[in-house]
């Protein structure tokens, strides 16, 4: 079974090409800051990307013919965990979706492939919509406003389930805290295999990051949205991709911000320990949900690389529980491996409704 992979980013587009579950190829494609920002919006990215996506298969030999093509899920209304063949109705809330993002261009550009392939279906698995939460957990000071969560359920579920492989311990069993750090931060708390507790990382909820403004003082945010400066939609972009890293320093790549610290620029070290502050900061509040039980705290993503950002939060953190780092993540494995099982029958395919 040949298998095709796509995972977008705010800045990069993952591609992996599966043979059954081996990788056989793997590819980063980085979208530059300055040729993202020639498109408004990101579902304007649609063709920009596809099109740099089947440059790169074509640079690598790779032919289009594949019989499956899996695609990062988007954001549309609150599902299950499983594996989703893609159909018309998820299509259509896909281009409607609850928040803007790059991983509503996963589901877009994997149906859109497989169209031009006799024989190849199009899925997806695990969108950040994922939607697991205890009851108590949904509650806010508003209540037309209740908790909802868009996290990055996908990879964090595989790296749970790749530590308790690694230790002999059971995923249903354990109650481990997953903080995903890229250029948005999600964290959840896994409690016996359920994520009861998360952040919604687009949404403004929880620390800063690279691109994200994270929480904010509300009445201040008020008084900028009804300041005449910006429209809802600038707004919109202003907190979720302006901000952050991006708003303070002027970039969102944490390697060029550590390169800056080593040479004596002390603003820069502030920042970035800042975010890193905040993040321990949101990590530390899902204790009281197994009232301060937790095995494990597992850092992931890309800024995991990162010994400043990692180590900071191990710092602060392992007072609480033993902190393990998975630099990177595993989204394009998890997407070929859940639909590999899926397509032999191991795994259920369901039906977006």
């Amino acid at each position: 079974m040949k298998i095709l992979a796509i995972n977008p980013g705010m800045i990069s587009t993952k591609i992996g090409v599966f043979h059954d579950e081996e990788i056989v190829m793997h590819a980063c494609i980085d979208h530059p800051y300055e040729e993202l920002c020639r498109y408004p919006f990101i579902m304007d990215e649609f063709d920009y990307r596809k099109e740099k996506l089947l440059e790169e298969l074509e640079r690598q030999g790779q032919t289009l013919d594949f019989d499956v093509i899996v695609g990062r899920g988007g954001l549309v209304k609150p599902i299950e965990s499983g594996v989703y063949e893609l159909n018309e109705k998820v299509i259509e809330d896909t281009k409607h979706p609850r928040l803007h993002h790059a991983c509503n261009l996963g589901s877009l550009i994997a149906l859109s492939m497989a169209a031009d392939i006799p024989g190849c279906r199009a899925f997806t698995v695990d969108p950040g919509v994922v939607d697991e939460l205890d009851d108590v957990a949904r509650i806010t000071g508003l209540p037309e406003m209740p908790h909802q969560t868009i996290w990055h359920a996908l990879n964090q579920r595989e790296i749970a389930k790749r530590y308790c492989k690694e230790h002999g311990v059971k995923y249903e069993e354990q109650d481990l805290i997953v903080a995903h750090l890229g250029s948005g931060i999600s964290f959840a708390l896994h409690h016996h295999g359920r994520a009861v507790e998360c952040n919604d990382a687009l949404s403004g909820d929880g620390p800063f990051s690279p691109s994200r403004a994270g929480a904010l003082p509300t009445v201040q945010l008020i008084k900028m949205c009804y300041s005449g400066m910006y429209n809802e939609k600038e707004m919109l972009r202003k907190v979720n991709g302006h901000s952050g890293l991006t708003a303070h320093l002027g970039t969102n790549d944490v390697r060029e911000v550590q390169r800056r610290i080593s040479e004596g620029d002390e603003h820069a070290r502030l920042v970035l320990e800042a975010m890193v502050y905040q993040v321990s900061r949101s990590l530390a509040s899902l204790a009281p949900v197994t009232y301060g039980h937790i095995d494990a705290i597992l850092l992931t993503g890309a800024m995991a690389r990162s010994e400043f950002v990692s180590e900071g939060i191990k710092k602060r953190m392992q007072y609480l529980a033993p902190v393990h780092v998975y630099p990177g993540e595993d989204e394009l494995t998890a997407l070929a491996h859940n639909v590999y099982r899926a397509m032999n029958g191991l795994q259920e395919i369901k039906i977006y409704k």
